[in-house]
């Protein structure tokens, strides 16, 4: 790779502030807030507000919507079978 014209890539740890689930994972995103991980070694650490262990998707906890299509709808409003 040419010098210069690639971003620096580091480990650091992602903490989802919506269920403290704390990752360790490489990226070109810094932080000037640091964290001691688990293997004792230090590194910056990224808040983000939702990842795969609070997203509905992700837990099972996604409210599906059963009420069906616009036709559905449309029967059920004028009670129609």
């Amino acid at each position: 790779m040419k010098e210069q014209i690639h971003p620096k890539y580091n480990k650091v740890v992602f903490l989802d502030t919506s269920s403290d689930y704390k990752f360790l994972t490489g990226s070109t995103q810094s932080s000037d807030e640091t964290i001691e991980w688990e293997d004792g070694n230090t590194y910056p650490l990224i808040r983000v507000e939702i990842s795969s262990a609070s997203h509905p998707f992700y837990t099972g906890k996604q409210k599906a919507d059963k009420a069906g299509g616009r036709v559905d709808r449309f029967k059920k409003k004028y009670n129609l079978s």
